[in-house]
């Protein structure tokens, strides 16, 4: 699969479904709270996309996967799949939300507190979304991959966290999965050369402990080896000929994009 360079007609339908995705992810919040199972989360953003929205969940069946979104709690880094699990007080989770709209895939994620969530597991919070930010702040016709990860990894280390390198992001478009990988880690001035008009995520996946993870026995969860907190964020990204536009922008990020 080559890297896509997207049409004005595309770039408007991922626009679309970028802010449909945004839309599922402002919609689940009031839901994210102590004693509900993500399953229950799960349920409540399928009927939402399906019979509101009338968007089809990318992630139900793809590649197998059961369910129609990605929940992450605490130590799990990713893929985490809803299940009868009831979350609590102090657990942080990430809600991963890809919706196909017209063909068209938009893809976005966010880090949720639950109750009160102690001051490091905040801090890791913050820092994630700074990181993926940096990272977004990169992005304009002719610099290079690598200029998105070295931001991304000096910010990380640079607050004595350490960036995941076992899944990274991705161009995205017709199929959910496109060339380029985009890596949150590197040297500025390497990698692929971006250009106007290609759509790509940057989700940084940051660890509080070691950066080694593994996948749990389901073939799809990955979570930390030493079970230290995990968080991510992740936007979806068109490429301009002066910078960026995030194409998934919640209205609370309005002021940080």
């Amino acid at each position: 699969m080559s890297i896509t360079i997207k049409t004005e007609s595309e770039i408007e339908k991922m626009r679309v479904a970028g802010k449909l995705a945004a839309e599922v992810l402002e919609m689940i919040e009031p839901h994210v709270v102590p004693g509900v199972t993500t399953d229950e989360l799960n349920t409540i953003c399928h009927d939402y996309i399906v019979n509101t929205q009338g968007t089809i969940p990318a992630p139900l069946n793809y590649r197998g996967f059961p369910k129609s979104i990605c929940t992450s709690i605490n130590h799990t880094v990713c893929h985490g799949i809803p299940s009868d699990k009831k979350i609590k007080s102090g657990d942080i989770i990430n809600v991963d939300i890809t919706v196909i709209k017209d063909g068209y895939h938009g893809d976005t994620s966010k880090m949720f507190c639950v109750g009160e969530v102690s001051p490091h597991a905040k801090r890791l919070i913050k820092i994630t979304q700074e990181a993926m930010y940096l990272g977004i702040k990169q992005v304009k016709h002719g610099a290079t991959l690598g200029d998105i990860g070295e931001a991304i990894q000096h910010y990380a280390e640079s607050n004595r966290y350490s960036v995941v390198r076992e899944f990274c992001g991705h161009g995205i478009g017709k199929n959910f999965h496109e060339d380029p990988h985009v890596l949150h880690y590197g040297k500025a001035g390497e990698g692929e050369v971006l250009e106007a008009g290609m759509i790509i995520t940057i989700e940084p996946m940051i660890n509080l402990g070691k950066r080694h993870v593994k996948v749990l026995a389901d073939g799809w969860t990955a979570v930390t080896k030493d079970h230290s907190l995990s968080a991510q964020w992740e936007h979806t990204v068109l490429v301009t000929e002066k910078g960026y536009e995030i194409l998934t922008l919640r209205q609370e990020e309005m002021a940080l994009a």
